[in-house]
Protein backbone atom coordinates (compact mmCIF):
# COMPACT_ATOMS: atom_id res chain seq x y z
CA UNK A 1 0.00 0.00 0.00
CA UNK A 2 2.92 2.93 0.52
CA UNK A 3 4.32 1.76 -2.41
CA UNK A 4 1.02 2.55 -4.43
CA UNK A 5 0.91 5.59 -2.51
CA UNK A 6 -2.40 4.22 -0.73
CA UNK A 7 -1.38 3.97 2.76
CA UNK A 8 -2.69 6.72 4.39
CA UNK A 9 -6.17 5.01 3.31
CA UNK A 10 -4.90 2.03 5.34
CA UNK A 11 -3.74 3.76 8.58
CA UNK A 12 -6.01 6.70 10.09
CA UNK A 13 -5.23 9.27 11.70
CA UNK A 14 -7.68 8.87 14.31
CA UNK A 15 -5.83 7.47 17.10
CA UNK A 16 -8.24 5.39 19.70
CA UNK A 17 -7.12 6.00 23.53
CA UNK A 18 -5.39 2.88 23.75
CA UNK A 19 -2.72 3.44 20.73
CA UNK A 20 -4.10 1.54 17.97
CA UNK A 21 -5.92 3.48 15.14
CA UNK A 22 -9.21 2.35 13.47
CA UNK A 23 -8.58 1.41 9.39
CA UNK A 24 -10.57 4.38 7.45
CA UNK A 25 -10.16 6.87 4.70
CA UNK A 26 -9.83 10.62 5.27
CA UNK A 27 -8.97 12.48 2.23
CA UNK A 28 -8.72 16.18 1.89
CA UNK A 29 -10.94 16.91 -1.03
CA UNK A 30 -12.54 20.05 -2.45
CA UNK A 31 -15.66 20.58 -0.22
CA UNK A 32 -18.27 22.79 0.09
CA UNK A 33 -19.24 23.50 3.83
CA UNK A 34 -22.16 24.79 5.58
CA UNK A 35 -21.92 28.23 5.95
CA UNK A 36 -22.43 29.96 9.22
CA UNK A 37 -24.96 32.23 9.89
CA UNK A 38 -25.21 35.21 12.29
CA UNK A 39 -21.71 34.79 13.12
CA UNK A 40 -21.06 39.61 14.17
CA UNK A 41 -17.78 40.72 12.72
CA UNK A 42 -15.14 40.11 15.48
CA UNK A 43 -13.68 42.67 17.84
CA UNK A 44 -11.58 45.16 16.24
CA UNK A 45 -7.56 44.55 17.03
CA UNK A 46 -4.83 46.07 16.37
CA UNK A 47 -4.15 44.04 12.80
CA UNK A 48 -6.99 42.64 10.28
CA UNK A 49 -6.25 39.67 7.93
CA UNK A 50 -7.03 39.02 4.14
CA UNK A 51 -8.02 35.46 2.61
CA UNK A 52 -6.02 34.59 -0.43
CA UNK A 53 -7.34 32.16 -2.88
CA UNK A 54 -5.75 28.24 -2.83
CA UNK A 55 -7.78 27.14 -6.08
CA UNK A 56 -8.72 23.56 -7.51
CA UNK A 57 -8.47 23.46 -10.98
CA UNK A 58 -9.75 20.10 -11.95
CA UNK A 59 -13.54 21.60 -10.47
CA UNK A 60 -12.80 25.18 -11.29
CA UNK A 61 -13.64 26.40 -7.82
CA UNK A 62 -11.62 27.45 -4.27
CA UNK A 63 -10.68 24.76 -2.48
CA UNK A 64 -9.23 26.93 0.31
CA UNK A 65 -8.59 30.72 1.95
CA UNK A 66 -5.29 31.50 3.62
CA UNK A 67 -5.70 33.75 6.32
CA UNK A 68 -2.85 36.20 6.06
CA UNK A 69 -1.97 38.52 8.33
CA UNK A 70 -2.28 42.22 7.73
CA UNK A 71 -2.10 45.29 9.24
CA UNK A 72 -4.72 47.93 9.51
CA UNK A 73 -3.70 50.64 7.10
CA UNK A 74 -2.70 47.28 4.71
CA UNK A 75 0.94 46.33 6.25
CA UNK A 76 2.60 43.10 5.55
CA UNK A 77 2.94 40.41 7.88
CA UNK A 78 6.65 41.17 8.06
CA UNK A 79 6.13 44.83 9.03
CA UNK A 80 3.65 44.03 11.96
CA UNK A 81 6.10 40.74 13.00
CA UNK A 82 9.17 43.43 13.29
CA UNK A 83 7.21 45.96 15.50
CA UNK A 84 6.27 43.27 17.93
CA UNK A 85 8.43 42.47 20.98
CA UNK A 86 9.75 38.90 21.27
CA UNK A 87 8.13 38.53 24.54
CA UNK A 88 4.33 39.53 22.76
CA UNK A 89 4.57 37.39 19.37
CA UNK A 90 2.78 34.38 20.79
CA UNK A 91 0.18 36.30 22.01
CA UNK A 92 -0.23 38.02 18.42
CA UNK A 93 0.41 34.18 16.43
CA UNK A 94 -2.51 32.84 18.71
CA UNK A 95 -5.00 36.27 18.45
CA UNK A 96 -4.27 36.36 14.69
CA UNK A 97 -5.26 32.61 14.02
CA UNK A 98 -8.65 33.07 16.03
CA UNK A 99 -9.55 36.38 14.89
CA UNK A 100 -9.55 34.83 11.18
CA UNK A 101 -11.83 31.70 12.44
CA UNK A 102 -14.19 34.47 13.53
CA UNK A 103 -14.31 36.43 10.26
CA UNK A 104 -14.50 33.65 8.18
CA UNK A 105 -17.57 32.60 10.00
CA UNK A 106 -19.08 36.11 9.64
CA UNK A 107 -18.08 36.33 5.95
CA UNK A 108 -19.80 32.63 5.65
CA UNK A 109 -17.05 30.96 3.79
CA UNK A 110 -17.71 27.37 2.80
CA UNK A 111 -14.12 26.22 1.69
CA UNK A 112 -11.10 25.08 3.56
CA UNK A 113 -9.53 27.70 5.62
CA UNK A 114 -5.72 27.57 6.14
CA UNK A 115 -4.19 29.18 9.19
CA UNK A 116 -0.29 29.94 9.71
CA UNK A 117 1.40 28.37 12.87
CA UNK A 118 5.51 28.14 13.81
CA UNK A 119 6.31 24.77 14.95
CA UNK A 120 6.84 26.10 18.49
CA UNK A 121 3.18 27.48 19.43
CA UNK A 122 2.27 23.91 18.47
CA UNK A 123 4.49 22.49 20.85
CA UNK A 124 5.35 24.98 23.58
CA UNK A 125 2.02 26.07 24.21
CA UNK A 126 -0.80 23.14 25.11
CA UNK A 127 -3.76 24.97 24.11
CA UNK A 128 -2.24 26.54 20.98
CA UNK A 129 -4.19 23.44 19.02
CA UNK A 130 -7.27 23.19 20.95
CA UNK A 131 -7.90 26.94 21.16
CA UNK A 132 -8.58 26.94 17.38
CA UNK A 133 -10.73 23.66 17.50
CA UNK A 134 -13.25 25.68 20.01
CA UNK A 135 -13.43 28.98 18.59
CA UNK A 136 -13.74 26.95 15.15
CA UNK A 137 -17.06 25.47 16.67
CA UNK A 138 -18.24 28.48 18.61
CA UNK A 139 -18.51 29.74 15.07
CA UNK A 140 -20.10 27.12 13.41
CA UNK A 141 -17.10 25.82 11.25
CA UNK A 142 -16.22 22.54 10.86
CA UNK A 143 -13.05 20.37 12.46
CA UNK A 144 -12.09 19.39 8.63
CA UNK A 145 -12.84 22.72 7.44
CA UNK A 146 -9.49 24.20 9.41
CA UNK A 147 -5.91 23.65 7.67
CA UNK A 148 -3.24 24.53 9.93
CA UNK A 149 0.12 25.23 8.06
CA UNK A 150 3.32 24.69 9.83
CA UNK A 151 5.79 27.11 8.81
CA UNK A 152 9.08 24.74 7.71
CA UNK A 153 11.12 27.68 7.43
CA UNK A 154 11.26 27.67 11.49
CA UNK A 155 13.96 24.97 12.32
CA UNK A 156 12.13 22.39 14.84
CA UNK A 157 14.63 21.30 17.49
CA UNK A 158 12.70 18.47 18.62
CA UNK A 159 11.38 16.61 15.37
CA UNK A 160 10.18 13.66 17.32
CA UNK A 161 8.28 15.35 20.18
CA UNK A 162 6.81 18.00 17.17
CA UNK A 163 5.69 14.95 15.40
CA UNK A 164 4.29 13.66 19.04
CA UNK A 165 2.32 16.57 19.54
CA UNK A 166 0.70 16.82 15.88
CA UNK A 167 -0.41 13.06 16.53
CA UNK A 168 -2.37 14.00 19.33
CA UNK A 169 -4.75 16.09 17.40
CA UNK A 170 -4.79 13.77 14.53
CA UNK A 171 -8.40 12.37 15.43
CA UNK A 172 -9.75 15.88 15.76
CA UNK A 173 -10.03 15.86 11.88
CA UNK A 174 -8.13 18.94 11.28
CA UNK A 175 -5.78 19.02 8.32
CA UNK A 176 -2.16 19.86 8.56
CA UNK A 177 0.18 20.92 5.76
CA UNK A 178 3.87 22.38 5.70
CA UNK A 179 4.43 25.87 4.46
CA UNK A 180 7.27 26.63 2.26
CA UNK A 181 8.34 23.81 1.59
CA UNK A 182 12.63 23.97 0.44
CA UNK A 183 12.56 27.56 1.97
CA UNK A 184 13.96 26.49 5.53
CA UNK A 185 16.24 23.94 7.13
CA UNK A 186 14.06 21.24 8.51
CA UNK A 187 11.90 19.97 5.24
CA UNK A 188 13.08 16.75 4.29
CA UNK A 189 13.73 15.54 8.13
CA UNK A 190 9.84 17.26 9.07
CA UNK A 191 8.71 15.52 6.44
CA UNK A 192 10.02 12.55 7.18
CA UNK A 193 8.71 12.26 10.92
CA UNK A 194 5.75 14.04 10.17
CA UNK A 195 3.91 13.06 7.08
CA UNK A 196 0.97 16.04 6.71
CA UNK A 197 -2.12 15.84 4.41
CA UNK A 198 -0.70 18.72 2.39
CA UNK A 199 2.45 20.29 0.98
CA UNK A 200 2.82 23.79 0.13
CA UNK A 201 5.99 24.38 -2.21
CA UNK A 202 8.42 27.27 -1.60
CA UNK A 203 7.15 30.30 -4.38
CA UNK A 204 11.16 30.90 -4.92
CA UNK A 205 11.49 27.07 -5.60
CA UNK A 206 8.25 27.79 -8.46
CA UNK A 207 9.68 31.16 -10.10
CA UNK A 208 10.63 30.45 -13.51
CA UNK A 209 10.31 26.70 -13.00
CA UNK A 210 9.18 26.37 -16.78
CA UNK A 211 12.42 27.12 -18.35
CA UNK A 212 14.87 25.87 -15.04
CA UNK A 213 15.95 22.22 -15.15
CA UNK A 214 17.32 21.67 -11.51
CA UNK A 215 14.27 23.69 -10.53
CA UNK A 216 12.19 21.17 -12.49
CA UNK A 217 14.08 17.81 -11.45
CA UNK A 218 13.75 19.04 -7.57
CA UNK A 219 9.77 19.61 -7.99
CA UNK A 220 9.58 15.98 -9.80
CA UNK A 221 11.67 14.55 -7.13
CA UNK A 222 9.48 16.07 -4.61
CA UNK A 223 6.20 15.23 -6.57
CA UNK A 224 7.41 11.42 -6.43
CA UNK A 225 7.59 11.64 -2.70
CA UNK A 226 4.67 13.05 -2.25
CA UNK A 227 2.44 10.61 -4.00
CA UNK A 228 4.07 7.75 -2.19
CA UNK A 229 3.51 9.69 1.39
CA UNK A 230 -0.40 10.05 -0.04
CA UNK A 231 -0.05 13.90 0.27
CA UNK A 232 -1.61 16.71 -1.94
CA UNK A 233 1.04 19.51 -3.08
CA UNK A 234 -0.25 23.11 -3.48
CA UNK A 235 1.80 25.47 -6.35
CA UNK A 236 2.05 28.49 -4.23
CA UNK A 237 2.92 31.71 -5.37
CA UNK A 238 2.62 30.86 -9.17
CA UNK A 239 2.46 34.05 -10.99
CA UNK A 240 3.10 33.57 -14.96
CA UNK A 241 0.67 31.08 -17.36
CA UNK A 242 4.17 29.60 -18.48
CA UNK A 243 4.77 28.58 -14.71
CA UNK A 244 0.92 27.48 -14.35
CA UNK A 245 1.09 25.15 -17.21
CA UNK A 246 4.47 23.87 -16.20
CA UNK A 247 3.15 22.71 -12.77
CA UNK A 248 0.16 21.81 -14.38
CA UNK A 249 1.33 18.98 -16.32
CA UNK A 250 3.12 17.83 -13.49
CA UNK A 251 -0.11 16.81 -11.96
CA UNK A 252 -0.61 19.77 -9.92
CA UNK A 253 -4.06 20.89 -9.20
CA UNK A 254 -4.21 23.22 -6.69
CA UNK A 255 -2.85 26.53 -7.25
CA UNK A 256 -2.23 30.06 -4.91
CA UNK A 257 -0.68 32.91 -6.21
CA UNK A 258 -0.95 35.84 -7.94
CA UNK A 259 -1.89 34.81 -11.32
CA UNK A 260 -4.83 33.93 -9.90
CA UNK A 261 -6.08 36.56 -7.17
CA UNK A 262 -4.12 38.57 -5.01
Amino acid sequence: AFKKGRWRNRVSDNFLPDGSCSLRSDPVETAIFPPPSGVPAPEKQDFSCAFQPIVDIRKKRVFSYEALLRGIGQESARQILDRTPPDQLYDLDSRSRLFALQMAAHLQLTAHLNLNMVPSSAMNHPAAIPDVLETAEKCGLQPEQVVLEVLESEVVDDLDAFASTIRRHRGTKLRFAIDDFGAGHAGLNMLAEFQPNLLKLDMNLLRGVDNKGPRQAIIKGIMVTATDLGIDVIAEGVETPDEFRWLRDEGIWLFQGYLFAK
